[in-house]
């Protein structure tokens, strides 16, 4: 068995070899932490080839073309622009994504 050397969590381990029978194996003990964890059910996409998708690229043109990047002079300003064009982008993908549910039927074949 293979524990991660250094976790205060599975480096706590027992063997017990006063529990082995005619083999020389010995039962080990480990007490693996297990807690509560949010697994999301939903994910936001934009279907290809779907209207979705061409209403999320002319929107990202759109804005992109909107942009004044005659003032990229230095380091910072070009900071800045490049944000902006990450703000556009989140916030068009807000705009045209769609909320779909996870199922053992979600992956497309």
């Amino acid at each position: 068995m293979f524990l991660h050397h250094g976790s205060v969590e599975l480096d706590n381990h027992s063997i017990l070899p006063d529990f082995r029978l005619s083999l020389d194996h010995a039962p080990l003990i480990i007490d693996i932490p297990i807690i509560e964890e949010f697994i999301p059910s939903s994910k936001f996409a934009i279907p290809p080839n779907s209207e979705h998708e061409t209403n999320f690229i002319k929107d990202v043109i759109l804005n992109f073309s909107n942009l004044d990047m005659s003032q990229i002079e230095n380091i910072n300003n070009l900071e800045t622009t490049v944000n902006q064009l990450r703000e556009i982008v989140d916030q068009m993908w807000v705009k045209n994504a769609k909320k779909s549910r996870y199922s053992k039927h979600s992956k497309q074949w």
